[in-house]
């Protein structure tokens, strides 16, 4: 008998890629197993793009329906189990209303002692294990006893799906770069989910690769591209400009061509060294958004965290005030992308 499972985890990219890992996990685990993922209609791109996934649901398209049909809704996927990988009340009543046999969930939130049945002890707050690691522990909540080890965790991704790059964004890209040079991402934004490098390292670093042969490309969504106007003006001689206009799948596909990409702890981030790419992530010594947590996993991933600093905790509660980033410096993260 197919045991399906659903991991819910309706979330912002990075997070959805760093829970992938658990599709894969569980396919190894149990092989024949079905998994069906409840994500974000935003991160729809990413999920199919998983081989370990066979179906995704859309949480905001499943919210929107009437209560009894909700319930419905979740009893047509047959599911066996369902995984709260990220807390949600609203989910966790969901999940017990339309009878799922087996409902995981951390012991940390007081609404999964009244809906999962299966409590797994997990404190994201206070663990020095990396996200995708939490993530996986949650599996102890199906049986599984047995984990990855922190460096085999990138081979679980599965972003094997992935569609080709379409002829009109081939024609963005323009010209590859010479024979030994490079296609290098900046992503210079984060939506708010880390800290950001200052733009004028983002300029000089994109100068100083233009200058060496590589092309540069700048990636952003349209919000972003309107954060970055005056940078993109004063930059426009080194690099091409795809900020809004790309769509996830797009990027996915840029990704997969490109050879590098730079980023803060950010959904880009984690999609290029999923897909195997040069990540450089720039990350401050702050818990919980430091590496140790959030760093990019990956064959070839490196996090760059400010020089001489262990931890520092100036800048809790406001980011701007951050004066750990502007210590790494652009030829650092040049340095590391030749690595």
């Amino acid at each position: 008998m197919i045991t399906t499972y659903l991991i819910s985890r309706p979330d912002a990219i990075g997070d959805v890629v760093l829970t992938l890992p658990m599709a894969g996990w569980l396919k190894q685990q149990h092989p024949g197993c079905r998994v069906v993922f409840l994500g974000r209609a935003y991160t729809a791109a990413v999920i199919a793009a998983c081989a370990h996934v066979d179906a995704f649901v859309d949480a905001d398209e499943l919210r929107a329906l009437p209560p009894a049909a909700q319930v419905a809704r979740v009893r047509a996927l047959a599911l066996d189990v369902w995984i709260h990988a990220l807390p949600d009340r609203h989910l966790a009543r969901l999940a017990q209303r339309a009878g799922v046999s087996v409902r995981v969930g951390t012991n940390r939130r007081w609404w999964h002692w009244l809906t999962c049945n299966r409590l797994v002890s997990l404190s994201r707050k206070n663990s020095d294990l990396h996200e995708a690691e939490l993530n996986l522990r949650l599996l102890a909540g199906v049986g599984i006893t047995e984990f990855p080890a922190l460096a085999a965790i990138p081979a679980l991704y599965g972003l094997t799906h992935v569609a080709p790059m379409t002829a009109t964004v081939r024609a963005l890209l323009g010209p590859a770069p010479a024979p030994g040079r490079l296609w290098v991402v900046l992503h210079p934004k984060s939506r708010g989910s880390g800290r950001e490098w200052p733009l004028t390292h983002y300029a000089a670093l994109a100068r100083g690769l233009h200058a060496a042969g590589h092309r540069v490309l700048l990636s952003g969504s349209a919000t972003e591209a309107d954060l970055l106007t005056d940078f993109r003006r004063e930059n426009a001689a080194f690099l091409t400009d795809l900020t809004g206009r790309l769509t996830l799948s797009e990027l996915l596909a840029v990704l997969r061509e490109a050879d590098a990409l730079v980023a803060s702890g950010t959904g880009p981030l984690h999609l290029a060294a999923a897909l195997g790419r040069r990540a450089v992530g720039l990350f401050p010594p702050l818990r919980p958004i430091h590496p140790g947590r959030w760093g990019a996993l990956g064959e070839r991933a490196v996090s760059l965290i400010t020089p001489a600093r262990t931890s520092c905790n100036d800048c809790v509660g406001r980011p701007a005030a951050c004066h750990c980033l502007p210590e790494i410096s652009p030829a650092q993260v040049a340095a590391a992308l030749e690595g």
